[in-house]
């Protein structure tokens, strides 16, 4: 948590997120913001976009990837990591 607090707005700031979550697999840790629920869940996002972060267990190195669902930034950062680079 603390790497990842370095990569997205304060939690709780104007417009930043209200959380940061981790989702674990085997060789990392994704990082994501939590956001408030819109008042208009309708309405497009008002910052479509964005990224989360990896960071690799064996060595801590991060890594940004898309803000996608999990499963998928996983698969990214699998296609996209080579140690040593990040």
């Amino acid at each position: 948590m603390e790497i990842g607090r370095a990569y997205f707005p304060p939690v709780g700031s104007p417009d930043g997120p209200v959380s940061l979550l981790v989702h674990e697999f085997d060789e990392g840790y994704l990082v994501h913001a939590g956001w408030p629920t819109p008042e208009d869940p309708t309405a497009p996002p008002v910052s479509p976009g964005g990224t989360n972060i990896v960071i690799t267990k064996s060595n801590g190195d991060v890594t940004t990837v898309p803000n996608f669902p999990p499963e998928s930034a996983i698969a990214v950062y699998r296609q996209w990591y080579r140690p040593g680079t990040a």
